[in-house]
């Protein structure tokens, strides 16, 4: 059992980097590579997982949508946006409400039977709309939930939405901006006739059409509209009357002028609402729009307000989600995959197959164990399912479809890519293989890629293009030789002007001083990504102390485990890694990110945050302490100052209370921050 820890970690840090990597491309990029049922699945998991390991969510996991592009306007929005919770099965949906009826009667409201409202779940983009005074005045994406994008150029070419309303109301409703099927099929042969890339999806198309720059090209798409929601409502009109269940707020959307959806339905029970799953679950594919689930909803808009929010979702409704597709697709080639930290990875090329609305075209097949298992050859006919673990996921071989030359795929010693001779060997404890030499062109590269990345030093202007000239021109060979670079230097490169080299050699500049976490994450230590190197910063005050660190203090802290541990320790020995560290140090230096406000009114005092603080990210409000002086720690000891506690709280408020620690609730910690 004490080997189940570190295996989580493993599992946790991987998840986090697939899923802020798809989460990119579906919110900011449209351009999926995955079903929404991938992605719901890789959540799913990285949410269970974190409850194992850390004992709560993570503001990562809890995250909605995306941060909003800088190509619009950024407007904040008047009412938080959410995300629907999923659910993919009956017995889910079943655990679903008694969880609302505990929180109902927890309130105090009894009820001898909650109702639904059951609606499509629309595979689009949603868009929030505001109207004043019955005009229409402004539409926003939802971001990531506080902050959207505005798109109102855009949407005034939906034709199904009224610049006027039938009443003279103050209105923010919630609705979904969609492309039929047909008008997708169009849109992409028109596309590939002109040499472009085609869009994945229906839904890659609507948000790819409504974030366009020029309206006039959202014009030429027939986008389409369905509200299903109210956020806000001020009444000018007698004749408008105040909805007082959700069925209500459609018919009124509908009464003043807005297309809705014409398949919702009341339910008086759980039963009836898996009626109308079943119904649509193969009769959706009928349908114009894309539907890939069913929103239930409680009726009552008093009980929704009573039920509330979670960080993340509504706990009066839940997302239905339909189950995933399977087919079949053909496996192409096998290659071995390098990651920067030297892990290699086989990965199968299949055959480009669209499998629940996206194109797929190759599958992690994980590691040496995985193909075994399945006895994945070239050529062979696979069973492709695109939901699950880290999708999309060879399930099993269709043998009787197998190439009689078809040979057993055999994993090799060696991988060009890796450094010294090119061998690889297996890691201890694990399935995986890694690179035996780290000293070669390609990683050394990836390397540096990832240290200029924004998720480590934050190097703007000096990208993989800039690293590569620089390699190439001989002017660095490591990380360390890029602080001594001068504005000349970058003159000699391809396309530097002198404003350029200015600003490169400026960026380099003010990376000097950094948080000791992003020093961490830069280092391109394996397991160790954003995650764990701020519990390493929390932990250790400066990088000599990691340096020094035993297995049993790495081990000890919660979130790091076993195997990352036995990690760092042999970073430590690695003689090259230990000299780039050194190396570094003469131009860096390294401030923990919570002493950037050390002088502050809160400074000297220490916090905990524990439970969820409903329209506050425990990001935000730890960075408000971080700047007021103050420390955030991850546990409760007896020179603990406040623990401020959320909802669902977990054992951290229990051991405050031993240990006689202040808590505080929201309300009194913004409170306090305000001064």
């Amino acid at each position: 059992m004490k080997s189940e820890k570190p295996d989580s970690s493993e599992r946790l840090i991987r998840l986090r980097e697939i899923i802020d990597y798809h989460r990119q491309l579906y919110h900011t990029d449209d351009n999926p590579e995955i079903s929404d049922q991938a992605y719901d699945a890789l959540v799913q998991e990285l949410v269970k997982l974190e409850e194992k390991v850390y004992g709560q969510k993570s503001d990562f996991s809890e995250a909605v949508g995306s941060a909003p592009s800088n190509a619009f306007a950024k407007v904040k929005h008047a009412v938080r946006q959410w995300s629907f919770d999923n659910v993919f099965d009956w017995s889910e949906l079943e655990v679903w409400q008694e969880r609302l009826k505990k929180i109902l009667e927890k309130a105090e409201e009894k009820q001898v039977g909650l109702t639904y409202v059951a609606e499509h779940k629309i595979d689009g983009l949603k868009v929030v709309l505001e109207y004043r005074q019955g005009k229409f005045f402004r539409a926003l994406t939802r971001g990531d939930g506080v902050t959207g994008e505005d798109v109102t150029h855009t949407a005034k070419t939906i034709k199904t939405l009224p610049e006027s309303l039938k009443y003279k109301v103050d209105l923010i409703c919630v609705g979904e901006v969609w492309l039929g099927q047909k008008d997708f099929t169009k849109l992409n042969g028109e596309r590939k006739s002109l040499g472009e890339p085609l869009f994945a999806n229906p839904r890659n198309a609507a948000a790819g059409s409504l974030r366009q720059l020029d309206a006039e090209v959202t014009k030429q798409r027939a986008l389409s509209l369905f509200t299903y929601d109210i956020d806000k409502l001020v009444i000018y009109d007698a004749d408008v009357k105040e909805p007082t269940t959700q069925f209500e707020e459609l018919t009124l959307l509908e009464e003043l002028g807005l297309p809705v959806n014409k398949y919702p339905q009341k339910c008086q029970s759980l039963v009836e609402v898996e009626k109308y799953y079943q119904k649509w679950k193969t009769k959706h594919e009928d349908l114009p729009y894309g539907v890939d689930g069913v929103v239930v909803k409680l009726d009552n808009i008093y009980l929704q307000n009573v039920a509330g929010y979670t960080a993340k979702a509504p706990r009066f409704g839940i997302a239905y989600k339909f189950p995933a597709i399977e087919t079949t697709t053909v496996v192409e080639a096998i290659e071995l995959q390098v990651g920067r930290t030297g892990v290699v990875t086989p990965v199968a090329h299949l055959r480009p197959v669209v499998v629940d609305g996206s194109t797929v075209a190759r599958a992690t097949l994980h590691n040496e164990d995985q193909i075994k298992r399945l006895d994945i050859r070239v050529g062979d006919t696979v069973i492709l399912r695109k939901a699950g673990d880290v999708i999309p996921e060879v399930v099993s071989v269709l043998t009787a479809l197998r190439p009689k030359n078809a040979k057993p795929y055999v994993f090799p010693k060696k991988v060009p890519l890796c450094g010294g001779d090119g061998s690889i060997q297996r890691i201890p404890g694990m399935s995986a293989y890694r690179c035996v030499s780290l000293d070669s062109d390609f990683l050394r590269r990836q390397q540096l890629y990832y240290f200029v990345s924004k998720t480590a030093l934050n190097i703007d202007g000096v990208g993989p293009s800039t690293i590569d000239a620089l390699l190439d021109a001989e002017m660095i060979k490591d990380a360390s030789d890029l602080f001594t670079l001068t504005e000349s230097d970058f003159l000699k490169l391809e396309g530097f002007k002198a404003k350029s080299a200015k600003n490169a050699v400026e960026a380099i500049k003010k990376s000097t001083t950094i948080p000791l976490y992003r020093f961490i994450v830069g280092l391109s230590i394996d397991n160790v990504g954003e995650e764990t190197a701020k519990l390493l910063e929390d932990n250790f005050p400066n990088i000599e102390a990691l340096q020094k660190a035993t297995l049993a203090e790495l081990e000890a802290i919660h979130g790091v485990g076993l195997i990352t541990g036995q990690v760092i320790v042999d970073w430590q020995k690695n003689k090259q890694a230990q000299t780039l560290v050194n190396k570094l140090l003469r131009h860096i230096t390294l401030v923990k990110e919570e002493s950037v406000g050390a002088e502050g009114p809160l400074s000297g005092k220490s916090f905990v945050f524990t439970g969820t603080l409903e329209d506050l990210p425990r990001s935000e409000a730890q960075a408000l302490v971080k700047k007021l002086g103050a420390t955030v720690n991850n546990s409760v000891t007896n020179k603990t100052d406040f623990v401020v506690v959320g909802s669902d709280p977990g054992s951290k408020a229990k051991l405050a209370e031993r240990y006689g620690v202040k808590i505080i609730s929201k309300q009194e910690f913004l409170q306090l921050v305000a001064g």
